[in-house]
């Protein structure tokens, strides 16, 4: 059973090719300066239509998590992996994304642990962005 992906549309484009290519990218505005999370037609802090994409460090903290440990209703695509890490991750860039923490045992993820991106290929158009330790 396929698990479900993200639509990719004209606005996220440049996103998951840029995940293709094994680089987190980021909108930045032109006038602010302000990089965003998630993806927008204009600036959350200044309204501006002008945005670039710019390539993030992909280093960053976990500010909260939590453990799947089991799937309820319908989602039974996510049960080979369980149990798994859902976490907030603080980028350096100061944005927060919604991400998986892998490479380490659920009991072992903790707030403040230094992370790095990785990219795990989904599909012909899609890698997804996670996250390992850092160390």
């Amino acid at each position: 059973m396929a698990k479900p992906l993200p639509e990719i549309t004209s606005l996220t484009r440049p996103l998951w090719e840029g995940a293709k290519r094994g680089e987190l990218l980021l909108q930045r505005c032109r006038r602010c300066g302000k990089h965003q999370w998630y993806p927008r037609p204009s600036c959350h802090k200044c309204g501006s239509l002008d945005l670039e994409w710019v390539k993030s460090s992909g280093m960053g903290t976990v500010y909260s998590f939590t453990v799947i440990r089991r799937v309820v209703g319908n989602a039974p695509e996510f049960s080979s992996d369980i149990p798994f890490v859902v976490a907030e991750i603080d980028l350096d860039e100061g944005v927060r994304v919604y991400s998986n923490v892998v490479g380490v045992k659920p009991e072992e993820v903790s707030v403040g642990m230094r992370v790095r991106v990785f990219f795990e290929e989904a599909g012909p158009e899609i890698s997804l962005f996670k996250f390992r330790p850092a160390t």
